[in-house]
């Protein structure tokens, strides 16, 4: 990974990794029960979550699993994920440390290799999907969730999210991911649909942008009310502005 990212990812999720965890959008058991079923989760399986982050992903597939493995570059994170384990009681779930594009684990490993909101992060989103895919067993499922704007309001909601979260690398059309799957040698996925909601000022209440940008992003928020220039169905209610990041759920099985 390039080291001036990285540094900025560990900057950011350092940073977030507290409010992060908190966010009831974030810990959605609906929208963390999406990917479960998505990757068709029972009891037999082993699963890894890739930048696992807060640990929300791995905890919830530990409750339907033999066993799930979390790992993240982040030792902030990882101290996230140790309380929403002791929080909900798991056992069955480990945390390593770890670089994701080049996973420490043999091929053919686990059952279900799993990620959210991870792709958008990276330089170099297809390494990391090779390894995903190295790591999972034949027959197994690989599960990608990530915002995926529209294709002609990609470059409008990238440009924000840069300001809002300096890690942020791209976030991709669906088309785009779908194709990272095919150079990866994956079977085509099958794609689930959703919209993440959230309210703006409780979004930079656990963002870190410079000085000065959340004034912009508040700008970008506002001008994109009108003809949803962001791909965000931004609207203004009792003062505030509400939103809903699109959000694909792409789910593979290895043959």
């Amino acid at each position: 990974m390039n080291e001036k990212h990285q540094q900025r990812i560990l900057d950011q999720f350092t940073r977030q990794a507290e409010p992060f965890a908190r966010a009831q959008s974030i810990r959605s058991p609906e929208a963390l029960g999406r990917i479960v079923h998505a990757a068709g989760a029972g009891p037999d399986d082993t699963v890894l979550d890739v930048a696992c982050g807060p640990g929300l992903l791995a905890c919830a597939f530990a409750h339907v699993v033999r066993h799930a493995v979390g790992i993240d570059i982040t030792p902030a994170m990882l101290d996230q994920a140790r309380k929403t384990q002791q929080q909900q009681g798991i056992e069955n779930v480990t945390w390593q440390m770890g670089d994701v594009s080049s996973l420490p684990f043999p091929a053919e490993h686990f059952s279900i290799v799993a990620c959210r909101f991870v792709f958008h992060h990276l330089l170099e989103p297809l390494v990391v999907l090779r390894e995903m895919r190295r790591v999972c067993k034949p027959g197994g499922r690989l599960v990608v969730a990530d915002m995926v704007p529209a294709a002609g309001k990609a470059d409008a909601l990238n440009a924000m999210e840069r300001l809002r979260d300096t890690s942020h690398a791209r976030a991709m059309p669906v088309a785009e991911l779908q194709s990272l799957f095919a150079q990866a040698g994956l079977p085509e996925p099958r794609i689930d649909h959703y919209r993440l909601e959230g309210e703006m000022e409780d979004l930079l209440s656990r963002s870190f942008p410079k000085d000065g940008d959340a004034d912009r992003i508040r700008s970008m928020f506002a001008a994109s009310i009108a003809e949803d220039s962001l791909d965000l169905a931004t609207r203004r209610e009792d003062g505030k502005i509400f939103f809903s990041y699109p959000v694909a759920i792409l789910t593979s099985r290895l043959v």
